[in-house]
């Protein structure tokens, strides 16, 4: 490593970032709207593992409405104009929306796990109330952690300044020590649950011949989304966050690298690929909502048909008028 001034080229994040957040914005607004209508449709039939989903819904709504701002924000060149309060409000919202979803994603697993391996001795004690005393549980975890967030300068500039995502260079040493507590308690934790309660039910699946092969199989299915989830959204972006403030940290000491500039770019992908989240998100609801998955079918079916149709009215029509010319 060189001491020597540090250049970062900073104009990757205003290409990338911007169409990300639209194609997030239309695409999770949609799903998670059209998903929250079916679960709450159905409301007195509320198991309890739809109450983990509602809420792993609720949080992406919550991310999606900041998406807007923050579009504004990187294609006016990462110029915050909407004040200091609100930029730590839309920072608050991801995180909320990032760790909720992943505490979110634990409940259903443990919830998974029990019904599979316990379920006699401890599902017929669980109930709905219980779920939503969880959640809540969830929702104040997840609130206590991102709280200290707040707390850092996340603006820079008194007029269309930036805003940060992590926090400014002068307080970077004490957010990395923050981030990697963080990490560990928000992601690390709660990964190892979902790893630990899947690992044990694919164990039981394959030694319990008399298991239902539909439950296997959503079961399954189940564990490809949560590692398409895990793998693609939450893994590189906690990891290359870390490296980054690292990175920053090594670069306020004058202490420079070729690959910091590679770190910052890869840094700001992961950005966009947890963003995803909240357009993979309903996934989940395909799996967990039995009707869901028929009313995707029936709407596919009276597309086609629509479809289909058309080309035979339009048949029917010229035909028609061939005749008319005919007797004519």
């Amino acid at each position: 490593m060189n001491k020597t001034s540090c250049v970062i080229s900073f104009d990757f994040t205003s290409r990338f970032l911007p169409p990300v957040y639209i194609s997030v914005f239309i695409f999770g607004l949609v799903a998670n709207g059209w998903g929250l209508k079916s679960l709450l449709q159905k409301w007195r039939k509320l198991k309890i593992i739809n109450v983990f989903v509602l809420n792993l819904g609720l949080a992406d709504i919550l991310y999606l409405l900041t998406l807007p701002f923050l579009m504004v924000y990187h294609f006016m060149g990462s110029k915050w104009i909407f004040g200091v309060t609100f930029c730590k409000i839309t920072r608050f919202c991801f995180n909320l929306n990032l760790y909720g979803s992943i505490g979110f994603l634990t409940c259903i697993s443990v919830y998974r796990y029990l019904a599979i391996v316990h379920p006699v001795r401890v599902m017929g004690r669980l109930t709905v109330t219980h779920s939503v005393a969880i959640s809540i549980i969830v929702w104040l975890l997840v609130s206590v952690q991102s709280l200290p967030d707040m707390f850092y300068t996340k603006t820079f500039g008194n007029e269309s300044g930036k805003c940060y995502e992590t926090t400014r260079k002068r307080f970077v040493e004490d957010y990395l020590k923050y981030s990697l507590g963080w990490t560990l308690t928000g992601f690390c934790i709660p990964f190892l649950i979902t790893l630990g309660c899947y690992g044990h039910v694919i164990v039981i699946l394959h030694c319990k011949d008399t298991t239902d092969k539909v439950l296997k199989q959503r079961c399954l299915r189940l564990l490809l989304i949560l590692i398409i989830l895990f793998s693609v959204c939450y893994i590189p972006y906690h990891v290359l966050k870390n490296l980054n403030l690292w990175v920053r940290v090594l670069s306020k000491q004058r202490i420079c690298n070729e690959w910091f500039n590679r770190v910052y770019v890869a840094h700001q992908i992961s950005r966009g690929l947890v963003c995803l989240n909240s357009a993979l998100n309903p996934l989940v609801y395909l799996h967990v909502h039995e009707d869901i998955p028929a009313q995707l079918r029936q709407l596919l079916q009276r597309a086609r048909h629509m479809f289909s149709r058309q080309p035979s009215a339009n048949s029917g029509n010229v035909s028609m008028t061939q005749m008319t010319n005919l007797s004519h």
